[in-house]
């Protein structure tokens, strides 16, 4: 196997990976109606920041938001559409619940100091994005060898 081959098997399978993670979350949240008041209501590092999306007035907001974001950054990374699109989304929503896990220095509990798997996400998200994974076995690769982006310079930006 050259390394060529091996890059790409390891860029389709971080994608899925990954993109499997927020699809499963985003159908979890939505099937099962779940709220982020208890979970933003319980940070401890930026409490203020997090609990203002907790707020009778934005968390109906933030529950869609975060509930089909995880679901569509899912569905994109799962398929390789756009890619470059949601993979800032998904690196920001990491990001968020990254900080928002923090008692610093600890993440989430003693075991994890200074980093946690949200880091570790939101890294291969952005390895995904560097790589053009969407280009790899994925439907934004399937445009291009289409030429449907030559069609509609317009999309450009958004498949690579």
């Amino acid at each position: 196997m050259n390394t060529a081959t091996l890059d790409k098997g390891v860029t389709v399978a971080l994608r899925i990976l990954v993109g499997w993670t927020f699809l499963y979350a985003g159908t979890w949240q939505i099937w099962e109606n779940y709220s982020a008041a208890g979970f933003l209501n319980h940070v401890v590092t930026f409490h203020d920041f997090f609990a203002t999306f907790a707020a009778p007035a934005v968390l109906p907001f933030t529950n869609f938001l975060m509930k089909w974001g995880h679901l569509l950054i899912g569905l994109s990374l799962v398929s390789g559409l756009l890619v470059r699109v949601s993979g800032p989304f998904g690196i920001l929503l990491m990001l968020t619940y990254h900080f928002a896990h923090m008692d610093w220095p600890f993440i989430e509990n003693h075991l994890n100091l200074f980093v946690d798997f949200h880091l570790v996400y939101a890294t291969v998200i952005v390895y995904l994005m560097a790589h053009n994974a969407g280009h790899v076995l994925g439907l934004d690769g399937l445009l291009e060898n289409l030429h449907v982006v030559e069609r509609h310079p317009a999309l450009r930006p958004l498949v690579g």
